[in-house]
């Protein structure tokens, strides 16, 4: 199974967040935009297509309990990593400029911090590359998050990997 922290290939889409733990809110990638999709619902409960977003912002907690309230106000004190009802989200602006926003359910696996940090970097690159449809071509991010994904613990300035792989696969 390929994953990069919560954004994870399932079957042939790629899917931000767990579909079958607690409610299920997942957000899938599709070739038309963002599916909210929330377990037990056939459709989804919205679809954003990726004309639409100005910006999109990926927040990504380390482990589940950290995007709880309590988690929340814990991660607070130490001051330097998401936490809180939102900290599994992911957020924008779209047409109009409305802030828009969704949450997700974070999967029984702690995420480590180089994948948490990759996969929030690759989305702000893709955000500011105004290349956020390239999200939605599981072959092109396939092909990231496998180069991605092996990525030691402590490589010296990880986030530089998104840039050369963004480069090298083309936006």
């Amino acid at each position: 199974m390929q994953h990069l922290g919560p954004l994870e290939l399932v079957g042939d889409r790629w899917v931000i967040g767990d579909p079958k733990r607690n409610d299920g809110s997942c957000l899938v990638l599709a070739t038309e935009g963002i599916e909210h999709h929330v377990r037990g619902e056939v459709d989804p409960r919205d679809v954003v297509p990726w004309s639409s977003l100005h910006t999109v912002r990926l927040r990504v907690t380390m482990k589940p309990w950290m995007a709880t309230r309590t988690g929340g106000v814990i991660v607070a004190a130490g001051g330097y990593m998401d936490g809180g009802r939102d900290g599994c989200s992911l957020s924008g602006i779209r047409d109009r400029y409305k802030p828009w926003s969704v949450n997700y359910t974070h999967h029984d696996r702690t995420y480590t911090s180089m994948h948490m940090a990759l996969v929030v970097d690759l989305v702000a690159k893709m955000s500011e590359a105004k290349a956020l449809h390239r999200l939605g071509d599981p072959e092109w991010l396939g092909a990231v998050v496998s180069r991605l994904a092996p990525t030691p613990r402590w490589t010296p300035l990880p986030v530089r990997r998104v840039s050369e792989i963004i480069e090298l696969l083309g936006t």
